[in-house]
């Protein structure tokens, strides 16, 4: 009984781990939304996000996680955006460390301007958690993906599995 429940556990963990290596997903193309979210913290991820709104697939820019001591007049500088978008489309968000505070981040943000529609921006890697925080935090919001692609190692993978796994199991427990 005890072996068949291990056997159990084991074939649910891989076929788990099998899902979540299929949700990695592509970059999202031809969908408009109200707004793009980009979560800091990996290569070109912030360069996904301008290329979204400058093609008008969005009006705003959320950019999530950015270190403290980064201006916005640097920000534009180190990724060749114009004053006039940089002013009317582009915010900077300082207070997120982490996904969980990324989604908190947004949502007030988002709130903020009463939108409907998020395009979330991160690495293929991250988005499964990433989307999972951002859909608990900002409920009555389409968060629609369009997730970076990158060339994780297995190991980094299954960290992230396993933060997920973590976390949805704490969502489903009722955990803020």
């Amino acid at each position: 009984m005890i072996l068949r429940l291990i056997a159990l556990v084991v074939i649910a963990w891989a076929l788990g781990f099998a899902a979540f290596m299929l949700s990695l997903g592509h970059p999202l193309e031809g969908r408009k939304t109200d707004a793009i979210v980009v979560l800091t913290g990996g290569s070109k991820r912030i360069d996904r996000g301008l290329e979204v709104l400058r093609a008008g697939d969005a009006e705003r820019l959320l950019v999530s996680g950015v270190d403290p001591d980064v201006r916005p007049g640097e920000f534009a500088a180190e990724y060749k955006i114009d004053r006039k978008l940089m002013r009317c489309c582009v915010d900077l968000g300082w207070q997120a460390v982490d996904t969980r505070s990324n989604a908190e981040e947004t949502a007030e943000w988002v709130k903020e301007h009463g939108y409907k529609t998020v395009r979330l921006v991160t690495s293929d890697w991250h988005m499964p958690r990433a989307r999972l925080e951002l859909a608990h935090a900002l409920k009555g919001v389409e968060v629609v993906g369009d997730p970076v692609r990158s060339q994780p190692g297995f190991a980094m993978l299954f960290r992230e599995y396993h933060k997920y796994l973590v976390r949805r199991i704490a969502l489903l427990l009722g955990a803020r």
